[in-house]
């Protein structure tokens, strides 16, 4: 027991971020300052099993990307650790590599309520309940989930945001001006390198 007391609280936000807005850092600031996570961890993927990849940017621009973002925020960390992994992408295949990497570090999921719909759907979803405890962040028109009421899940009363990063995308490529809801040294990446367009 003494052994996980001194263990570093920390939360793994995992997503395409394609690209990262404000909405993922207000997410992740709300889970630093309100929660008992010590850092936040901004696990970028390659490619979600459950979902297209038509318009992903490449890997390293994403990542790219993220360190812009998160920079100058010491409670923030960005990890490519699943470009190094087979893909697609699996959270517990993920989950287990950083365990094995990080002894010293209790390792908590934050995760999105539409994504409870579909957890079933998870690899191995048992086995990462028995293991982990998620945190989860509300997200608009989620559902009522088997999960709802399991004790693997924490709900955190966080604030509903409703931006997305498809919205994001769809804005650039019709040419409006959508700088506001991006990191500025984001914004100025994405133009530079015209992205989305």
């Amino acid at each position: 027991m003494e052994e996980v007391t001194r263990q570093i609280k920390t939360g793994l936000f995992f997503g395409s971020f394609n690209p990262i807005h404000i909405g993922h850092l207000m997410i992740a600031a709300y889970m630093a300052d309100y929660t008992d996570l010590r850092e936040v961890w901004f696990v970028v993927s390659p490619q979600n099993p459950l979902k297209e990849r038509s318009t992903l940017l490449a890997d390293h621009h994403r990542m790219a990307l993220v360190n812009l973002a998160i920079e100058d925020d010491r409670r923030f960390k960005a990890s490519n650790i699943e470009f190094k992994l087979p893909r697609p992408s699996y959270t517990i295949d993920t989950l287990t590599y950083l365990q094995e990497r990080h002894p010293d570090r209790e390792l908590v999921p934050i995760i999105g309520s539409d994504n409870l719909s579909s957890f079933h759907k998870w690899k191995n979803q048992e086995v990462l309940t028995d293991l982990y405890q998620f945190y989860v962040y509300p997200r608009p028109g989620s559902e009522k989930s088997q999960f709802d009421e399991h004790p693997s899940f924490r709900f955190i009363d966080a604030p509903l945001i409703t931006l997305s990063s498809s919205f994001i995308r769809q804005g650039i490529k019709e040419g409006k001006d959508m700088r506001y809801y991006l990191p500025e040294k984001v914004w100025n990446y994405v133009q530079e390198m015209n992205f989305y367009r």
